[in-house]
């Protein structure tokens, strides 16, 4: 858990030193192939998805958990549609940076919402999540609930996307930590436009709206070190991996 935990920690301190470098608009420069832009749409997605970030038990009727969070993808920034999007500067990852809040309801249900804007850029991501607890967990067993989430790219003028994702996971909590895993699938909308719609045109492609399913597994861990004090970090892969550590007031 120590091991994860500084894991966590070294990668969120090297992709906040080096998320200024990744300040780039997303500005197609040139055509893409469907094959192309169906890739690109795919790792794109994967990218804004909401992550889970917390463990299976509800927060209950009073709970509430707002806070930090930064999210770093790794791409293939060798290929032809992301040094497209990016004038032929593509970064090794893209750093999503995020506000997001959860509340406990009755029933074991939980809402929460996000919001991400990367500085310099003309990236934001905006999302909603709904979980519900099958089971809510005790000192003796875990708690497993399963959630609905949606995200959607804004500021983007090229590029029409959005998420559907539907998961289950598991926790059981300890005196200071809850580790948690999960699965799921996500499910991609993407449309051309703008500069890619018209370059992609003008080369004689007539790009397609795509619409991709991809299965995503995660595991994370919450840490409690001090009362109302929550850091998360997780790991997960779908397609690429992603990396994310967060800190909020919980209770």
């Amino acid at each position: 858990m120590k091991k994860l935990v500084l894991y966590g920690a070294t990668v969120a301190a090297l992709t906040l030193a080096a998320s200024p470098l990744l300040a780039k608009d997303i500005n197609f420069s040139s055509a893409l192939t469907q094959g192309e832009f169906k890739d690109l749409s795919k790792e794109a997605g994967v990218a804004i998805g909401y992550r889970n970030m917390v463990p299976s038990a509800p927060l209950g009727i009073t709970g509430f958990d707002v806070g930090i969070e930064m999210s770093a993808i790794s791409i293939n920034n060798n290929s032809t549609y992301w040094k497209a999007a990016f004038n032929n500067d593509a970064p090794n990852y893209l750093i999503f940076p995020k506000i997001r809040a959860r509340k406990g309801l009755p029933f074991g249900l939980d809402i929460g919402a996000m919001y991400s804007y990367v500085p310099g850029t003309n990236v934001k991501v905006y999302g909603v999540e709904l979980s519900k607890a099958i089971l809510e967990g005790s000192v003796a067993t875990p708690a497993v609930s399963v959630r609905t989430t949606y995200t959607r790219l804004a500021g983007v003028s090229d590029l029409n996307l959005q998420t559907f994702g539907l998961d289950a996971s598991i926790s059981k909590g300890f005196i200071l930590a809850t580790p948690y895993a999960g699965a799921g699938m996500m499910f991609i909308n993407s449309e051309a436009k703008g500069n890619l719609k018209s370059k992609s045109q003008t080369a004689g492609i007539d790009l397609k709206s795509e619409t991709i399913s991809v299965p995503r597994v995660f595991g994370g861990v919450k840490l409690t070190p001090i009362p109302l004090l929550a850091i998360t970090v997780e790991a997960e892969y779908a397609t690429r991996p992603i990396y994310s550590l967060k800190a909020a007031v919980s209770f």
